[in-house]
C-alpha cells in the first residue's frame, strides 16, 4: 500500500515534432494514425497529428514512445468521480 503513496510524476518530451517520450502513463485508451489518447498521472493527454505510431509501451514503468508528425498536444482534467458516473468521452466532449 505504501507504493501508492509515492509521488506521481509525469514528463512529456517532444523532439522536433517527430518523436515524443511520455512518462507517468497509466493507460493507452486509444490510438490510430491521427490521434493517440493517453491517461496520465496529470490527466488525459491527447496527441493529434499524422502517421502517429506507438513505438514502445511499458505499462510497468508507465512509459510510452511516440513517433509521427505531431500537430497538437492537449491535456484535459477528468476527476475520479467520472469513473463512477459518466464515461470519459462524454466528459471530454462536453
Amino acid at each position: 500500500m505504501e507504493e501508492q503513496r509515492i509521488a506521481k510524476t509525469h514528463k512529456l518530451v517532444v523532439n522536433n515534432r517527430k518523436t515524443s517520450m511520455v512518462t507517468g502513463v497509466l493507460d493507452v485508451l486509444s490510438f490510430d494514425l491521427n490521434e493517440i489518447l493517453l491517461e496520465t498521472e496529470q490527466g488525459m493527454l491527447m496527441v493529434k497529428g499524422t502517421d502517429l505510431h506507438v513505438n514502445r509501451l511499458s505499462v510497468e514503468k508507465g512509459e510510452v514512445d511516440l513517433s509521427g508528425n505531431i500537430d497538437s498536444i492537449a491535456y484535459s482534467s477528468v476527476s475520479q468521480t467520472s469513473r463512477q458516473g459518466e464515461s470519459f468521452l462524454s466528459k471530454l466532449f462536453k
